[in-house]
């Protein structure tokens, strides 16, 4: 803006209106996704896919398959290819280790992971998965100390710990209380948040509000994604039947910091429907 046009809009009054149409303007949700929703582009070509994310408006991200390297990248190398394509990592998905004794999962080489990750930027770090081999009594007992252990190296880098839910979890454990909520009750609020899946949690019939009621500030990563109707699929954002306005109105109790759009799989091709929920996302204001 020159110097006149500044001094007639501020004689005028419309300064404050002017200033207030920037910040809403740099105010907008970036747009976010876990990279498992196109994750056969990313086993195709890893650049062409993050290009491609990249050109649709796509700035944040969720990664999934750390294993020592970044879809067989070096830690600097995929670092390059996100700044070239300006993309942020925010956060990383890994498996327990506690059947699979895989690099980068919480019982192998924890430490290498957390550097990496740090490396690269995230700010969180999420186990993603429970196999179903591990789903046991006897191995969900171990879970609050893994966790809590994991959440304190991560930590000392920086970076927040967090579980990401199935349905499973909300299976009761023992003929009481479910999974999700042992861990819940079971680990520090400081070292172990959650990553709260809506679709997941809508399909075991249980209400996100409840869990935000009991648990404030707990959730600061979501995924979001919708459910057919009919079959209880997976689809596009909009066109299933979870309530995300009621959801997204309670944001703040539950201490949302970041959500990313998912889609584990689609009728139609997957950029297709990433299309469908983005403008969904960017026509309704509750998303921002």
């Amino acid at each position: 803006m020159q110097r006149k046009d500044f001094i007639k809009l501020s004689s005028l009054g419309f300064l404050g209106l002017y200033s207030c149409g920037i910040s809403n303007m740099s105010s907008k949700k970036p747009l976010a996704i876990q990279l498992y929703t196109i994750r056969d582009a990313v086993s195709d070509n890893l650049e062409k896919a993050l290009e491609k994310l990249a050109t649709s408006g796509f700035t944040e991200l969720e990664i999934y398959g750390y294993d020592g390297t970044f879809f067989g990248k070096s830690r600097t190398e995929f670092q390059t290819i996100l700044k070239q394509n300006g993309l942020k990592v925010i956060s990383s998905h890994h498996t327990t280790g506690l059947i699979h004794k895989d690099q980068g999962t919480l019982l192998y080489n924890w430490e290498k992971s957390v550097e990496d990750l740090h490396f690269i930027g995230s700010e969180y770090m999420v186990c993603s998965y429970l196999f179903p081999e591990e789903r046991t009594v006897e191995h969900y007992k171990k879970l609050p100390e893994l966790f809590e252990k994991s959440g304190e190296i991560a930590r000392k880098a920086g970076i927040q710990f967090a579980y990401h839910n199935h349905d499973f979890e909300f299976e009761k454990l023992e003929g009481h209380k479910s999974v999700y909520d042992f861990i819940l009750e079971n680990t520090s609020p400081e070292l172990v948040k959650m990553e709260l899946d809506l679709y997941w949690i809508s399909k075991a019939g249980l209400d996100p509000l409840d869990y935000f009621e009991k648990y404030p500030g707990r959730f600061p990563l979501w995924h979001v994604k919708d459910m057919k109707a009919t079959t209880k699929d997976f689809t596009e954002i909009g066109n299933g039947t979870i309530n995300f306005k009621r959801i997204f109105e309670v944001r703040e109790n539950a201490g949302l910091k970041y959500w990313f759009l998912e889609q584990d799989s689609s009728d139609k091709d997957i950029f297709e429907s990433i299309a469908i929920s983005k403008k969904y996302i960017l026509d309704h204001s509750y998303f921002k």
